[in-house]
């Protein structure tokens, strides 16, 4: 299960093995053991930023604790609808998630639905804990994205950029440099994980935190998507992924802009009573 993955124009080489080490008969894979870290730091950071804001900690445990095998089943749900016809012939491969197959926005649909149906159900204002829970996201996709690398997974077509990633292609028998895609993603949700730290601050309204890592990170994907020669559906001109971080932008963008001019015209109207008092 080793793997060879060169950045030849970087003078990068590497030979990865996929298992970091066995507990009897069971292997446990590098990918799992980087998206455990990656959860788990995006949820000790999501406890700090929690407190910072007046949230409660044992709040984001607990949603962490729920949404987590949820976003689990819901990622895969999400890759097995878009690539059903790989499954239909043998329907328990559906469960066999060791096997590889699950997809970020399944996994964001069930954790952003889980703590929502929290925050109503304990009366939480859930534009503020999703404005916490959207740092936490973003660390989990940047760390999480190295599971990709270990695997050599979600890159991207051929190039000969300087910082391409050589691999071995099993259709073609031989060495191929792609683009790096998997970098491309962990390197913008860095750019966006930091952007939002410095403006978190000086944030308009709650939820806008949230509505901008939507926007943020539904551009580059949109962009990315486009490279990568992995995508659901495989066989598609335009991705799926596509679509979805476009309208999740766009939308979350319109969402921005009406919660400003809200923001605006409130603090306008609150100017007025302080000079008419």
């Amino acid at each position: 299960m080793t793997n060879i993955v060169n950045f030849p124009g970087l003078g990068l080489y590497f030979e990865i093995n996929r298992v970091a080490f066995t507990i009897g008969i069971r292997e446990i894979y590098w990918y799992g053991i980087i998206i455990g870290l990656g959860l788990l730091l995006g949820v000790a950071f999501s406890i700090y930023e929690a407190k910072r804001v007046g949230l409660s900690s044992d709040n984001v445990l607990d949603v962490a604790l729920i949404a987590t095998p949820i976003s689990i089943i819901c990622a895969r749900a999400y890759f097995v609808i878009f690539n059903f016809h790989q499954y239909k012939d043998n329907l328990l491969d559906i469960f066999n998630i060791r096997g590889g197959g699950i997809a970020i926005y399944g996994a964001i649909i069930g954790g952003v639905a889980t703590a929502y149906i929290y925050c109503q159900r304990k009366n939480i204002d859930y534009r503020k804990f999703f404005d916490v829970g959207a740092f936490g996201l973003l660390i989990g996709q940047i760390i999480g994205r190295w599971g990709n690398f270990v695997n050599v997974e979600a890159y991207g077509s051929e190039t000969n950029l300087p910082w391409r990633m050589e691999i071995f292609s099993d259709e073609l028998s031989k060495m191929v440099s792609v683009h790096p895609t998997f970098l491309y993603e962990s390197i913008w949700n860095l750019i966006g994980f930091i952007g939002l730290l410095i403006y978190r601050n000086k944030k308009k309204f709650e939820g806008e935190i949230v509505l901008l890592y939507i926007a943020w990170y539904g551009i580059g994907r949109s962009w990315i998507e486009q490279l990568r020669v992995d995508s659901l559906p495989y066989d598609a001109s335009f991705k799926i992924s596509q679509i979805v971080g476009i309208v999740t932008a766009a939308f979350a963008i319109y969402l921005i802009y009406k919660g400003r001019k809200k923001s605006s015209q409130t603090k306008e109207e609150i100017a007025i009573e302080d000079k008419d008092i």
